[in-house]
């Protein structure tokens, strides 16, 4: 194990075990490196990997915490790796995504409130303007989604999914098949699931959601080239 590794694995062994609390300051560089049997150069470069990780956070002047550690912010680090797949490593992403997102659908049919209908109803509405462009239209593709899955009330869900399909792994879809007909479909399944949320059926949100998952998987393998 490379010595930075082993640093941030000693790193983690002292929250785990609650030798540092989630919030805690850590000791000055000096004294942890002393601490842990390190050189301050190691300590430094694991410092820094894990506030990539956001799990230390670095204040000016005041040091160096330890973060909340509430797992949805943990997994916003796993953002670019969605950023950046493609291919087959997309597809996967996409199946992870048809697993859960119909599930998470089913559980807001029971759940929104008139109000989160109604700004559902405005994200679909502004999303059918003629004359928008990709950008807008996968912009509101994710508040949509995203509108749905908070309303869950799960942090931790609504961020798994967010990771799942991201901005830059939705434009490229849309831009990789013919944009105009992937952008009509999309639209009419999101008022699918939209008129079975209004009716409160999960069941129906839960499969148009699945239909829909499931179309964007297709548009995936048909339009993108392989890794």
């Amino acid at each position: 194990m490379a010595v930075t590794d082993l640093a941030i694995e000693k790193i983690k062994e002292m929250i785990v075990s609650g030798a540092l609390q989630p919030g805690a300051r850590l000791p000055n560089e000096a004294d942890l490196a002393d601490q842990l049997g390190l050189s301050r150069s190691s300590l430094r470069e694991a410092v820094r990997a894990l506030t990539a990780m956001r799990i230390l956070v670095p204040r000016q002047g005041d040091g160096t915490y330890v973060s909340g550690l509430e797992p949805h912010l943990l997994l916003e680090s796993l953002a670019f790796a969605a950023d950046v797949s493609h291919g087959h490593t997309a597809g996967q992403l996409l199946q992870v995504r048809r697993l859960l997102e119909p599930q998470v659908t089913a559980l807001a049919a029971g759940s929104l409130t008139d109000e989160q209908l109604k700004e559902l109803r405005g994200i679909l509405d502004r999303s059918a303007q003629e004359g928008i462009d990709i950008e807008t239209f996968v912009a509101l593709d994710i508040e949509f989604h995203r509108a749905i899955a908070d309303s869950v009330g799960n942090p931790v869900l609504s961020t798994l999914l967010g990771i799942l399909s991201t901005h830059t792994q939705r434009l490229r879809i849309v831009r990789g098949t013919h944009h105009a007909p992937a952008r009509e479909q999309a639209h009419r399944d999101h008022e699918v699931i939209w008129r079975a949320l209004s009716a409160g059926d999960a069941q129906l949100a839960a499969a148009a959601s699945m239909v829909h998952v499931a179309a964007v998987e297709d548009w995936l393998a048909s339009g993108l080239p392989a890794e």
